[in-house]
């Protein structure tokens, strides 16, 4: 049984300059970051906006996988290609507008069941439920 409240820690740490990577870290993994050349920077690293899209992206894979799990689905394999959309706001301030999965689910043995924990994944999926980023899934059941 999980316990709440759980935490998450990490840290970063960075130079002066846009051209500038970082290193940040979180669970012993670390990721070197930059200023996405979209917003005048190096662009030779992940950036805020990579890591916001792969929080969303694999809090689908996650959920989805864990949920597969307990309802005994089984399937080949799950694939997610992701798009996101930082757009301005009625403010003219950037926001992250939208995100895009389209997800490809190979091998489902019961489509019907895939078809219910796709949805299920999406609507419980705790950070994607947390955002207000839209949200819009493509699924392809192969």
């Amino acid at each position: 049984m999980i316990s709440y409240p759980l935490s998450f820690f990490g840290t970063g740490s960075g130079t002066p300059g846009m051209e500038t990577n970082w290193e940040t870290s979180s669970s012993g993994y670390e990721v070197t970051c930059a200023v996405p050349k979209e917003f005048e920077g190096g662009g030779l690293g992940m950036s805020p906006e990579d890591l916001y899209l792969l929080a969303l992206q694999n809090c689908f894979l996650a959920t989805f996988k864990v949920f597969a799990h307990y309802s005994k689905l089984d399937f080949k394999n799950v694939e997610v290609k992701s798009e996101l959309i930082v757009d301005l706001n009625t403010e003219k301030k950037p926001i992250m507008k939208k995100v895009i999965l389209r997800i490809d689910l190979t091998g489902a043995t019961d489509l019907k069941k895939a078809q219910l924990l796709v949805k299920k994944a999406l609507d419980n999926g705790f950070i994607l439920q947390s955002v207000k980023t839209e949200i819009q899934a493509e699924t392809n059941y192969l």
